[in-house]
């Protein structure tokens, strides 16, 4: 639920930004906002290319 409430929902698009040194956090861009995840927030968002 955290994550839709910040814009991870089905059809919105979502750009990787930065990934830090360590691969964790990530930078990502969704819904016309900048948010870093963690690594273990991430692996709950499914994506496909387009």
């Amino acid at each position: 639920l955290k994550l839709m409430e910040m814009g991870f929902v089905p059809g919105e698009k979502v750009t990787v930004d930065q990934v830090a040194p360590l691969k964790d956090p990530i930078s990502v861009s969704v819904a016309g906002y900048q948010l870093s995840l963690r690594l273990n927030e991430a692996e709950h968002v499914f994506v496909e290319e387009c």
